[in-house]
């Protein structure tokens, strides 16, 4: 049965509501149809080739999906846990160290996470941004050169919110042991702990094999009255790495728009931001906890 497109005082009836939010909730393939992912035009077009309407309008289906917090348009990534064992055991360290990170460094022992942002780009526009005015937002030219391209590799001070950052040309081990040895280290020194735990994942740059008898070696060699342990992320979860969210910081208050006329005016920026950032330090506001990845790991 065809059902008429809504009239003033006319009202669908629930079975072409039922059969709407069931194609938001499938895939346009199980369908037959060639995209990735429905638009409100689109699952329109589908109930009147299905024979249901004559026509339907995007802000019906759009009031409809509103009401059953569907949002079919969108999408996110997602990954799924291999081994929940092996997971769990690494990820617990991690999280028990975000929990208590704050008694940690009370008691001597600083907690940081490290990681790079790699390959960001110098976009020297052909003229620079325009500011806002009454009615218009910045305006961007679209043209540039590119100007090159820089690592930042960084850290977050888990209990503060600190951050401390250098940025090289290139990303490899030695540059990430120049970057702990004239930054990270330095700054556990003055701060005076006796112990510094590097949260960080098992990346080349990180040379898994090598970092920790090198680290190892480095404070025998330098005699730091300092103890430096390596807690390992678990493969493939860098959404467990609080240094992920303040590099989102970065490239949605900094990187976006991107225009630097050269490499200096690149790392400069940079610097000044984390000095800028570092004057009303906040520490991220964790709330993934074990009891959370238990719960979903079904193992508690």
């Amino acid at each position: 049965m065809i059902y008429p497109g809504r009239v003033r005082l006319g009202i669908f009836p629930p079975e072409v509501k039922a059969q709407a939010t069931a194609l938001a909730c499938s895939l346009p393939q199980a369908e037959g149809q060639p995209f990735s992912r429905w638009s409100l035009a689109e699952i329109a077009v589908r109930l009147v080739v299905l024979g249901l309407v004559t026509r339907v309008s995007t802000s019906t289906l759009c009031r409809w999906f509103a009401a059953d917090k569907l949002k079919p348009w969108r999408y996110h990534y997602w990954q799924h846990i291999r081994n929940p064992k092996t997971f769990l055991e690494r990820a617990r360290p991690v999280l028990r160290l975000y929990e208590q990170a704050l008694a940690l460094l009370k008691a001597g022992i600083w907690v940081v996470c490290v990681d790079e942002k790699t390959s960001i780009q110098a976009r020297q526009r052909e003229q620079a941004p325009q500011p806002a005015q009454a009615g218009q937002p910045v305006h961007l030219s679209p043209r540039y050169k590119r100007q090159g391209f820089l690592h930042l590799f960084a850290g977050l001070s888990v209990a503060d919110g600190y951050k401390y950052g250098q940025t090289f040309s290139r990303k490899r081990f030695v540059d990430f042991q120049t970057f702990l040895l004239e930054t990270i280290i330095p700054e556990a020194l003055r701060r005076g702990v006796h112990t510094l735990k590097l949260i960080m994942d098992n990346g080349t740059t990180h040379a898994p094999k090598q970092l920790e008898a090198w680290l190892q070696a480095q404070i025998q060699a330098n005699n730091w009255p300092l103890t430096i342990e390596v807690v390992w992320l678990p493969v493939n979860a860098s959404w467990l790495d609080q240094i992920e969210i303040w590099f989102s910081v970065v490239q949605r208050k900094l990187l976006q728009p991107n225009h630097f006329n050269n490499l200096e005016e690149l790392a400069q920026t940079i610097l000044e931001f984390i000095k800028c950032q570092n004057q009303s330090p906040k520490p991220i506001r964790w709330t993934y906890t074990v009891e959370k990845l238990e719960q979903k790991l079904g193992t508690n």
